[in-house]
């Protein structure tokens, strides 16, 4: 299996930079599969073996038993940059492609984004994708307010919108699409990361903040969580906070500014898989490793490798490769005319481990193949 994933993740790196049009022929067949309904994330330190941390990332998926009513679907996907995140999630947008290709329904699939985050470059190609026959579309939103009334104004035009990924532009957001597969607990996500955090620290000391994507749901529910429990503890204290834009270099170069500015930091809250990245190099050639303590989202290999190493306290790791495999088939649903209910929630809801460093080495051979 670690093989196999490894010569995807090679593939899907090629294929999204070259914003590849992938057609697959699909149909659907197999076991059905429960929905994920799990709490949001387990703060309890995984013990490092391959049961825990596999745990983590669900690759046995097998087909539902619903049936396509058709023979050919066309999607189209667009999320907010091209990114290993973003591949992670492909690969499971891959299997469940397989899978319904050994029953011999075809769908065509666009999956596509811009180099850099762009709502406005979002929203064309929203419109791009209205004027063009496709059963559903699909979208990881950049920024809720921009997005919405795109969302909208397609819906009232009888086009079927999805939502997927990290990033759900909610009914009560007023968003009117059908349904979101991916993470509906971010806010968690960064309350549990940051409650780990000043349980580290003992409930005291100074931390900067690093978000993401101004107006990303996803960044900022994070943060809003990370600042909701800093709040709880009169001595703990964000005395920075920056947007990198999902950069890692951008993360690299503030976290340079925070450390140059509060020799006293104890702390970096990380909100997205680019800034535990860049604040850990910053720390490292600052000498600083041993009295900051970072805590951030995902699989990121150089963060998990920091991890393992003692650099980084703990990440919370997504379940992409579920939220792809999900992805599809609810819009084979929504493609046939099901709207949510018995066939498909509203949200489908995938899962966040808290990742320790005892958790580390066992997630690097299971995501990369990588022993020590």
């Amino acid at each position: 299996m670690l093989k196999k994933l490894q010569n995807k993740i090679s593939i899907y790196f090629i294929l999204t930079a070259l914003s590849c049009t992938c057609s697959l022929a699909l149909a659907g067949c197999g076991h059905k599969t429960d929905n994920k309904t799990s709490s949001a994330s387990n703060l309890e330190s995984n013990s490092g073996n391959y049961e825990d941390t596999e745990n983590a990332v669900h690759f046995d998926h097998k087909l539902e038993e619903y049936q396509p009513l058709k023979k050919k679907y066309n999607f189209y996907f667009t999320y907010k940059m091209v990114h290993p995140w973003w591949d992670a999630v492909a690969l499971g947008i891959e299997d469940a492609a397989k899978q319904y290709e050994e029953a011999g329904t075809i769908i065509n699939y666009e999956y596509l984004a811009p180099n850099a985050v762009s709502a406005r470059n979002q929203i064309q190609h929203l419109k791009e994708a209205a004027g063009q026959n496709f059963d559903v579309i699909g979208v990881d939103v950049a920024d809720t307010a921009l997005v919405t009334p795109t969302i909208n104004t397609l819906i009232e035009a009888g086009k079927k919108v999805m939502t997927f990924s990290s990033s759900d532009a909610s009914k009560e957001d007023g968003c009117k699409r059908i349904a979101y597969v991916g993470n509906t607990h971010n806010y968690q996500d960064g309350a549990d990361l940051t409650e780990a955090l000043c349980e580290k620290l003992d409930y005291q000391g100074k931390v900067a903040l690093l978000v993401g994507t101004k107006g990303a749901p996803c960044h900022e529910d994070r943060a809003l969580g990370a600042q909701d429990v800093i709040t709880k503890y009169p001595d703990m204290k964000i005395v920075e906070t920056a947007y990198d834009e999902d950069s890692v270099e951008n993360a690299y170069q503030y976290t340079q500014k925070f450390l140059a500015k509060h020799s006293d930091l104890d702390g970096i809250i990380c909100c997205n898989m680019s800034n535990p990245v860049g604040a850990a190099r910053a720390v490292i050639e600052a000498g600083r490793e041993e009295k900051i303590m970072i805590v951030g989202m995902d699989h990121d290999q150089e963060a998990l490798q920091y991890l393992r190493d003692g650099v980084i306290y703990a990440l919370g790791v997504q379940d992409c490769y579920s939220i792809g495999f999900d992805t599809v088939q609810v819009a084979v649903k929504i493609a046939d005319g099901l709207t949510p209910g018995e066939a498909y929630p509203e949200k489908t809801e995938e899962i966040t481990t808290i990742i320790y460093q005892d958790g580390a080495s066992a997630m690097l051979q299971t995501l990369y193949g990588e022993i020590d």
